[in-house]
């Protein structure tokens, strides 16, 4: 697979639109089984309350996995993402009725050479912002 998006047709500046992700406990449950990280402030609410958490929590590498997902969306291609790496800034909160919501856009930050440009992220949760230093580089066709 190659990028569908042409270098040519992106500058810096070129905003990405706003994806949302619904996140529900049964996503966690699943990305627990899936990643081995049964932790239970990520399904328990009763524990995430005992260490202080708000409620329970998705897991901060489900998060990033879904910026990661925001970007090989947008280019078409999971292997064009060269690079790829964020900071956690606040939980997403994932209260047992009605889930959450995970909203992430992004803006190209800059154009290098061989058809690689970074996408910076940005990525809220219950307006906050949940991930900070959220940058891709991405290889375009």
């Amino acid at each position: 697979m190659t990028a569908k998006v042409n270098y040519a047709d992106v500058e810096v500046g070129t905003e990405i639109p706003k994806q949302t992700y619904a996140v529900d406990r049964a996503n966690l449950v699943m990305y627990a089984g899936a990643s081995g990280d049964f932790n239970p402030i990520h399904w328990r609410e009763s524990v995430a309350k005992a260490v202080g958490l708000p409620d329970v929590i998705a897991h901060g590498m489900y998060t990033m996995a879904q910026g990661g997902r925001f970007v090989t969306d947008w280019a078409g291609d999971p292997g064009a993402v060269v690079d790829y790496g964020v900071r956690f800034s606040s939980p997403v909160v994932v209260p047992d009725e009605g889930g959450a919501t995970l909203e992430i856009s992004g803006k190209v930050e800059e154009k290098l050479d061989d058809n690689k440009v970074v996408v910076a992220l940005t990525a809220r949760s219950n307006d906050q912002k949940v991930l900070t230093r959220a940058k891709a580089v991405v290889r375009l066709a």
